[in-house]
Parts: structure tokens; sequence; C-alpha cells
């Protein structure tokens, strides 16, 4: 026995050990992996092959899109000894060509892996080939700016043929040579030195200090254990719960021989449903995986399949039918607990109650599960279950402390079937949701923002009625008692939140759920219209002019061809109070990672012991952020003051304009400060 309370207790230990040990993801982010190779194909032919292996939930793009559209893949030769590109830069792998209702164009990309190749003719008796290939990357959340993978190859040629000279470089489709820029390009960007003063000294350290104190992954575990614990607190009150409540407390005490053992079993009890539950949390990690995961919040297949899964779940909630687990699977564990003693014995009590209250519990975990496994939290499934566990173990320990305790719980009645109902309207507004993500994915148009409102003002409107008792469903048809006054409240208030979605369908911002309607750029029928621009979109010029008005900075590094971009400036930047706080109380510096203007001069850097070329506008950016601010993705917002250090947590992808509001008030109240 002692040995099995030993191993029971480490089982825990470990659990907990792991749920904490898991981290969320750094700023820097790696999501392609390139290796270049050369192959001779024969004494006058050679490939430069590069061979890219891409994150689940990440797409390269593909070569040849339009200039007004996201990053192509491109290559571009610097020097040519002894040889001479020959075509385009081919691809192989399998092209997906989708219709992209942002960029108005289709888009064509690869996921999984790719391999793109340029061909080179051999012309002398060596060759020597030296270049980079830049390409384009994104998720539904972030995109990379141009990134460059270098190549620099030599060989041998043909005995016969001459000897090796350089061959000047040619500008194909897709292959793009360096041209020498214009004198009087980029007048205001005759910067040669990078990083040569204080508005770039890095202050990576200070960011994170704010990012630690306030930060989106700390927010998220928070969210994701409340969640859980309302969602445990939520399935206490059904049918198939809280009647098993007052009498698994009295069998511990009962069963007992004294009191404080009978209090120790069901304490052990309220343990077992913890374990179970946090297990099976984590066992969702492990089937899928933390980039499966991280993946899902992006992947539209499952967000179909998770607002399938929710409709079913509310439909099961409203009566339709029961979900439940076969009978068998109850009566084998049941009678294991029957036949053994001991902790063993009250673990196995605690698997049949979870068994048993599937029918109830099983929809809210379900949901539970689905809304923080695309949270993009590794840890989201335990920490959502750990929570849920705790709040159902609660009660039986709380009421073995206390049995006097029992006799006031509220008794079972008509009042847990009209929870169900309640659950099963949440589930069904939430599933579209889901819906919504997948719907923007694949560009159907078919969830636009109106039609989301709709929906949504139909359903909250029949949820009112139900609360207020004008409609009924089958199993309420047998009870005729008037619905209690804090049933009806909440009728009023689900009633008032359906007239406050109604201005909606004309483009009103409606922020309480800007978080969960598609975007506001989806809505065909808007009367609401309020734009932003930057002011600047040069780094030195825009703090120069921060530093003459007093006022704080919000640097957005952007790219031409970033979706997201796009989604964040067509609904958050044309909320009213954000535009009147970035249009009058900031400085707006929007920086274009992939802005292809080139630089007066090439300028030589040294990032993490490797020397790098920055040949561009955007490359000088992108280095920017990397090395002042320590990220490489965008959308990426963060708030300087005119000394160039920090003064509020970097802000991702994230259409809540609350959220936004917030990172803008912080910023300038400790501007002020």
């Amino acid at each position: 026995m002692k040995n099995f309370k030993g191993t029971f207790l480490a089982a825990f230990l470990t659990l907990l050990m792991t749920v904490f040990a898991l981290s969320a993801s750094a700023q820097m982010q790696d999501p392609v992996h390139f290796s270049v190779s050369q192959k001779q194909v024969s004494p006058t032919e050679v490939d430069v092959i590069f061979t890219a292996k891409i994150d689940a939930g990440w797409h390269v793009y593909s070569t040849g899109l339009p200039d007004d559209g996201p990053i192509s893949a491109t290559l571009t030769t610097e020097k040519a000894e002894g040889a001479k590109a020959t075509g385009s830069l081919g691809h192989r792998g399998k092209e997906i060509n989708e219709f992209d209702k942002i960029f108005n164009m289709n888009l064509r990309y690869f996921e999984g892996s790719v391999s793109f190749i340029q061909k080179y003719k051999i012309t002398a008796k060596t060759y020597h080939i030296k270049g980079y290939l830049e390409y384009g990357a994104c998720n539904d959340e972030n995109c990379m700016p141009p990134t460059q993978v270098e190549f620099d190859f030599k060989g041998n040629g043909p005995a016969e043929a001459p000897e090796s000279v350089a061959e000047e470089t040619e500008t194909k489709a897709d292959t793009v040579a360096v041209a020498d820029a214009p004198k009087d390009s980029l007048a205001a960007d005759t910067t040669t030195v990078v990083g040569g003063g204080d508005l770039w000294k890095p202050v990576i350290k200070e960011l994170q200090a704010f990012n630690g104190d306030d930060s989106s992954a700390g927010r998220s575990w928070i969210y994701i254990f409340f969640m859980g614990l309302v969602g445990g607190f939520i399935a206490l009150f059904t049918p198939c719960v809280w009647p098993i409540i007052p009498m698994t407390v009295s069998f511990f005490l009962k069963r007992a021989k004294d009191k404080k053992k009978g209090i120790r079993d069901a304490i052990t009890y309220g343990i077992s449903i913890i374990v179970i539950y946090l297990a099976l949390g984590l066992a969702i990690t492990a089937i899928f995986g933390a980039s499966s995961l991280n993946a899902l919040a992006t992947n539209a297949v499952f967000n179909i399949f998770f607002c399938l899964l929710l409709v079913v779940f509310a439909l099961s909630f409203f009566g339709w039918f029961e979900l439940t687990l076969p009978s068998s699977w109850t009566n084998k564990v049941d009678s294991k607990a029957s036949n053994t003693s001991g902790l063993l014995s009250i673990f196995l009590m605690a698997f049949t109650l979870t068994l048993v209250s599937f029918s109830c519990t099983g929809p809210i975990i379900g949901f539970l599960l689905v809304e923080v496994s695309t949270s993009g939290s590794i840890a989201g499934p335990a920490i959502g279950m750990f929570g849920f566990a705790i709040a159902l173990a609660l009660p039986f320990t709380l009421f073995a402390l206390f049995p006097t305790w029992l006799k006031q719980a509220p008794k079972s009645g008509s009042w847990m079937n009209t929870i169900k109902i309640v659950l099963g309207f949440i589930e069904l507004a939430f599933a579209l949701k889901f819906f919504s993500v997948a719907d923007l994915a694949y560009g159907w148009r078919l969830l636009d923002r109106e039609v989301f409102l709709s929906i949504w003002i139909v359903i909250f409107g029949l949820l009112g009625l139900y609360l207020i008792g004008k409609l009924k469903f089958r199993s309420d048809m047998g009870s005729e008692e008037a619905m209690p006054v804090p049933c009806i409240m909440l009728g009023m208030i689900s009633l008032a939140f359906t007239v406050y979605l109604i201005p909606g369908l004309w483009g009103a911002p409606c922020k309480a759920v800007s978080a969960f309607a598609p975007p506001i750029s989806t809505q065909d029928f808007n009367l609401y219209h309020n734009e932003v621009e930057p002011k600047y979109k040069n780094y030195d010029e825009g703090m120069a002019a921060a530093a003459a008005q007093g006022k704080p900075v919000v640097i957005d590094f952007t790219g031409f061809g970033c979706v997201n971009c796009r989604k964040m400036e067509a609904s958050v930047w044309t909320d009213p109070q954000i535009a009147d706080k970035l249009n009058n109380d900031f400085v707006l510096i929007s920086l274009y990672v992939d802005d292809k203007q080139p630089l007066p001069k090439p300028i030589e850097v040294e990032e993490n012991g490797r020397k790098r070329t920055l040949r561009t506008v955007g490359d000088k950016w992108s280095y920017l952020q990397r090395n002042k601010f320590g990220a490489n993705a965008q959308p990426f917002y963060v708030i300087i003051d005119n000394q160039g250090n920090p003064i509020a947590p970097s802000y991702s992808y994230d259409e809540n304009i609350e959220h936004y509001s917030k990172f803008l008030k912080t910023g300038l109240d400790n501007y002020k400060k």
C-alpha cells in the first residue's frame, strides 16, 4: 500500500512539473529550414538546389507572383565566373493555388516542403557562382521578412573549355541581378553604418522585462486556467454530477471507521479526479504534438471539424440526443472499484465518475479542449484540464470536511436542465468562431461579418426569450413553473446584447465581439470608415519628428505582402478610439521589411557571429527589428520613447480592439510618467 501511495503522489507531482515545464514560443521565429547544394548534371551544366522543410501552419510563396502581392521566391546571382544562369528559377513540390481577397489575386505557395532549382551553364574549365535565394513565408497570424539563403560554389567544367572569365549577370523572370543604386535614390537613407547611434541600440532585455510583466503567454495561461475553472464549476451544476456529490461524500464518511479516514478518502477522491483530467490534457498534447497544437489555430480543416463538434454538443444539450459512453466501460471500472481496496479503489471510483458524467461533462470538456488547443499554448490542454478538475473536485473535499454544508446545498431540480440549454446556445454561438477561421482561410465569403452578426443576433435573441420563459424545449414541457428572477435578469442581458449587435450590420465596431467576429473588412455594407495612414516610413526621420513634438512613437513593422498586417489596419486601426490615439497622441512609423528600394550602398553587419549584407531598405528595417527588439515576424508593434527605449509590452497579431487600446494606453501612460 505504501508503494502504491508513493507511486500515486510521484505521478501527480510529475504531471504538475510537466505542465509548468512547458514554455511559450519566443518572438524570434525560424519556421523554414533551408539546405543548399549543387548538382553537376553534365560537364556543361550545374544545378543549385535549395531544399526547404516548412513547419506546420506556415507556407512559402512560389515564384513569379505579381509585384503588388506577397514576397515571391527569387534568385539573385552576384558572381558568375565561368558560368551563366539559364532559364528562370524552378520549383518542385505541391503548389497550392488559392484566391486571396486581401490582395485580390491568386496566390501560389508551398506547405510542408519545397525545392527551388536554378540552372547554370558552365562556359569555362572552372567556374565560381555566388548569390542568394530570397523568399517570403507566412502563417495565419504572422509573416516573416524577406529572408535570404546564400550560396557560394566552385567546380570544374569541360577540359576543352576556355579559361574562366567573369560573366555579366542577367535578369530573368525570377532571377534578379544586383544593380548599383542611383546616387539620388533614398536621399533620407544615406546611413552606411547601422546601429551607430543610441536610437539603434538593442533594447531586447528591456522589452522582455515589459513582456515578462504582462506577457501574452502569461495572460494566455491564466485565461486558460480560469476557463477550465469556470467550465468545472458549470459542470458541477449539471444533472450528471450534482446529484452524485452528496451520495459520494456520505459513502466515504459512513464506510470509514473514523471521521478522519473518511475525510482523507474524500480528499484522495478529489485528487484522483485532478490526476485523471490532468492526464487527459497531457495526453492531448502528446497525441497531437506541440507543433500541431500551435498549428490548429490556423488550420482550416481542424476548425471546420471543431465547428461541427460544437454543433453536435449544442444539439446534445438541447435534448435532441444524449452523448453516452458504452455502458460496458462503466460496468468494468465499477466492478474493479468494488473488488479492490485502498487508494486504487478510490481512484477507480473517481474514474467511474468521469465515465458516468460524460453525457454532461463531455460537451463542456470538448469545448474547453477545442478552445485551448487552438490558443497556441503548448501546455493549454493540460492547464485547462487542471482548472476544470480542481473545480470539479473541490465540492467533494469541502463537503467531506464540512458535512453540515450538504443540508444547505440546493436540491436537484429543473434548474439543471436550464443550465444545459443555456450551454447549448453558448456552444452554438462559439461554433461560428471556428467556422469563421476556415471561411477566412479559404476565402469562401460564406460567413462575412454581417452574416456572422446576423446569426449571433438570432442565437442570443432566442437565448433571451428562453431565459424569460417565452421559448420552451422538449425537456421543459413538463414544467409549468415561472422562470426564477435570476434567469429573467440574464434573459434581459441577453436581449440587450442582441440589440447591441444590430448596429454592427451597418458597420458599427461592436468592440465586445471584435475578438470573435470576422474582421470589418469582410463586411460588404459598411457606413463607417476611419482609416489611419502612418506619418513616417523612415525610422530616423520619424524619431526626430517625435522628439520635436514631444510624443511617444508607435513603430509598426509591416510588409507590403503581409496579409495579417492589412487585417490589423482594416479591423483595428479603423476603430474611432484607436484611430484618434494613433493620429493625435503618437507618431506612427511604419517600416516595410519587404521594401525592395536599394540602399545607396550595401551595408555589412554581423549577426550571431555571421556577416550579412543589407542591400535594400527592407533589409535595413528587418535588421532594426531583429537587432534592436529581438523579433522577426510581422505584424509587430512596439511603443518607444524619444530615446528609443520601450515603454510598453510589444504587440503582435491580435484583432481584439480592447487589447490594442490597452497596449496604446499603457505606452501613453508610461511616456507621461
